[in-house]
C-alpha cells in the first residue's frame, strides 16, 4: 500500500464531483483523510441543551439549514514505518436507517489504491456504528489480514456490554442500531482486539489515548514526527464546539464530561498549534485551533495541491 499518490487520483468518476481523500505528511509519517460520506441528522442534535433561539441563530450565522444538515464522516489512514493503520472504519451499510450517502469508505479506499489486506492495525476511537460499521460490510473481514490488530479502550468494550442511553438525544431507531452493531462487532472481532487502559503506542509516533466523555472509552489518536503534530479527535469535537463547547451533542453518553473533554482538547490544540482532524468536521477537516475570547476559532489549512 502506498499513500504517495493518494491525494492525486486519476480520471474522476462522474458520480463523485467533489474530492473524497486528502493526503498530508506529518514529518516522516504519511496521513490520508478519507471521506466515508455524509450523514443527514436533525440540527437539534448539535446542542440539545441549548436555547432553541441560540441554536437557530448559530445555524443562521453558518448559513446552515434549520431542520437537518449533512454531518461529515471522516476516517484516517496512517503509514508509520512498516505499519498501515486505519483509524475508525466508517458507517458501513445499515439498510434499516436509510443512509445511502454514507458508508462509502471501502470503495474509496479501493479507489485510493489501498489494499485492505495491507492494513496491519485498526484503531477505534469508540464503538458507535459510524466508526465500526465498515468492518461489518459483507466480504470485508475476508479481505483483512488474519493477524490484524484492532486497538480499542478496555472501558469502551466494557460499556457496550450493557450501554447506558439515558443521557443521549438521538433520533428514533439509533439506540437499537448502535446496540446491535456494537454487539455484532464484538462477537466477530473479539479475538483480534488489543485492549488498552489509558494510553497505547500503536506504531512509532502514533499514540492512542482514552478521553472518555462521548463514550466511556472514547479515545483520540496523536500522530507525531519531527516537529509536526496532528490529533485525530474522533467525536470529541464538532463544528459547533468552537463557538459553543458547552453545547451537548445528541450522541454523547456523558455530555457534561464530553464538554469538559472538548474544552481541554481545544485548549491543548490552541496551545501547541498542532493540526486537528475530527470525524464530523467538514471534509477534509484539517486545521488549527485558536482561542477566541471565551470560545475557540477553527482555522482550516490552505489546501496543498
Amino acid at each position: 500500500m502506498s499513500l504517495e499518490n493518494a491525494a492525486h487520483p486519476g480520471k474522476p468518476r462522474l458520480d463523485e464531483l467533489v474530492p473524497s481523500r486528502y493526503a498530508l505528511n506529518i514529518g516522516e509519517i504519511k496521513v490520508l483523510v478519507v471521506s466515508d460520506g455524509v450523514l443527514p441528522l436533525p440540527t437539534a442534535m448539535l446542542g440539545h441543551n441549548a436555547d432553541p433561539a441560540a441554536r437557530a441563530a448559530w445555524l443562521g450565522d453558518m448559513f446552515l439549514p434549520q431542520d437537518a444538515f449533512d454531518w461529515a464522516l471522516n476516517v484516517v489512514v496512517v503509514r508509520s514505518g512498516k505499519q498501515t493503520i486505519l483509524i475508525d472504519a466508517g458507517l458501513g451499510l445499515d439498510p434499516d436507517l436509510n443512509l445511502p450517502r454514507a458508508g462509502q469508505l471501502m470503495k474509496r479506499l479501493e479507489a485510493a489504491g489501498i489494499d485492505l489486506g495491507s492494513v496491519t492495525d485498526v484503531v477505534l476511537t469508540h464503538l458507535h456504528m459510524d466508526h465500526i460499521g465498515g468492518l461489518l460490510v459483507d466480504g470485508v473481514k475476508e479481505q483483512l489480514n488474519p493477524e490484524l490488530r484492532i486497538h480499542v479502550a478496555a472501558a469502551e468494550v466494557k460499556f457496550w456490554e450493557a450501554p447506558d442511553f439515558s443521557h443521549v438525544s438521538m433520533p428514533a431507531g439509533f439506540p437499537d442500531a448502535l446496540r446491535a452493531t456494537a454487539k455484532r462487532f464484538s462477537k466477530e472481532y473479539r479475538s483480534q482486539l488489543q485492549l488498552f487502559e489509558d494510553e497505547h503506542e500503536v506504531a512509532p509516533g502514533v499514540v492512542v489515548s482514552r478521553t472518555g466523555g462521548h463514550t466511556p472509552g472514547h479515545s483520540v489518536v496523536r500522530v507525531a514526527s519531527g516537529n509536526d503534530r496532528l490529533m485525530f479527535a474522533g467525536d470529541a469535537v464538532f463544528a459547533v464546539g468552537f463557538d459553543h463547547p458547552d453545547w451537548f451533542n445528541g450522541f454523547e453518553h456523558d455530555p457534561e464530561e464530553a464538554a469538559r473533554v472538548r474544552v481541554r482538547l481545544l485548549r491543548e490544540l490552541a496551545a501547541t498549534g498542532e493540526l486537528l482532524v475530527a470525524t464530523h468536521m467538514p471534509f477534509p477537516s484539517v486545521g488549527h485551533v485558536a482561542v477566541d475570547g471565551d470560545a475557540f476559532r477553527w482555522v482550516p489549512v490552505f489546501w496543498d495541491y
